[in-house]
């Protein structure tokens, strides 16, 4: 007589469930987050639908489905966590009920999270783009390595300082005349895309949780950088700073400007007690991956953000789920 595994039964996500979803999710980012159960929810909301797979009497993996944002209006996100072997039985039931009015299927997952990539390879998924994340120690961080660079960008005119959050208007609007062309130029993919802010919305964001510096030639601001603060820190003192957006003007790029500033951001940081810093955005940006190089941040393993089409004959699956 041989043991053989209990059956695996898919049902919706109830509330009692919670606890062992966020457990579930937590173990699957590796700890990155921790989630907690009362970040879970059921909903009725057909874009909006999470499913469990039990085992045994224990829910041994989850599968979600949820709007993907501004960035693909027209797709909806798929998320796994658990036993890779119950992915795809949630992904189909997911997919016979999937909302018409939406044409993708969108899943992100780290590339050393093996049971996901292994899942969207084998279920059809293109391997569409790829986003960097690096982080970098900045108590044992050196800020005088870039001293002669200060120095020699200052024989040429160029100074740091931190933005004055009482500025005159004309310069609020030179800074976010900045800001956009440097929105503009950046390589990004629905992951990494934000949705454009306007000026009062960009200066709401900064009073409230960024410290900006700039560089700027005879008066003029011709670079930026937006350092994002954490609302908390730890016991520790372990919170971490992150990079948001840097951009030079383009007729000052090529000078080591964008380095420039962001090592004046990050000496600030560390005087001010920080310990780490993060950063990232899409592959594709290599003028700045090759700056944050330059700085000493530490690459993790990509992101991938992997796409699937839907077609009408995909949704044959919903009629084979009906028989």
């Amino acid at each position: 007589m041989t043991d053989t595994a209990p059956p695996l039964h898919l049902r919706p996500f109830q509330q009692a469930d919670a606890p062992a979803v966020a457990d579930l999710v937590t173990r699957s980012v590796r700890g990155l987050w921790t989630y907690r159960p009362e970040h879970f929810r059921e909903s009725t909301r057909p874009e909006q639908q999470r499913l469990v797979a039990v085992q045994g009497g224990e829910v041994v993996a989850t599968a979600h489905l949820s709007l993907f944002g501004d960035s693909a209006p027209d797709a909806l996100r798929l998320d796994l966590a658990g036993e890779g072997a119950a992915f795809s039985p949630l992904y189909l039931a997911l997919l016979a009920e999937w909302p018409a009015e939406y044409t993708r299927l969108l899943g992100v997952t780290r590339e050393d999270f093996s049971e996901k990539m292994t899942f969207f390879a084998a279920a059809g998924f293109r391997n569409a783009w790829q986003s960097w994340g690096a982080h970098l120690d900045l108590s044992a961080w050196d800020p005088e390595r870039f001293r002669a660079l200060e120095e020699r960008l200052f024989l040429e005119g160029y100074e740091v300082e931190r933005w004055r959050m009482d500025a005159p208007e004309a310069e609020w609007q030179a800074l976010y005349a900045l800001h956009r062309q440097g929105e503009a130029d950046v390589p990004r993919n629905p992951t990494t895309m934000t949705a454009p802010l306007d000026l009062p919305a960009l200066r709401e964001v900064m009073a409230r949780e960024e410290a900006v510096f700039v560089v700027r030639r005879r008066g003029e601001v011709v670079a930026l950088t937006r350092l994002t603060l954490p609302q908390h820190r730890t016991l520790q003192g372990t919170a971490e700073v992150s990079s948001d957006l840097t951009a030079t003007h383009p007729s000052h790029r090529g000078r080591g400007l964008a380095t420039l500033v962001k090592a004046h951001a990050l000496a600030w940081a560390k005087s001010q007690g920080y310990t780490r810093a993060g950063t990232g955005g899409a592959v594709l940006n290599l003028p700045m991956l090759r700056v944050n190089t330059r700085l000493g941040y530490v690459p993790e393993a990509m992101w991938v953000t992997w796409e699937r089409k839907l077609r009408s004959s995909d949704m044959t699956v919903r009629k084979c789920s009906e028989r």
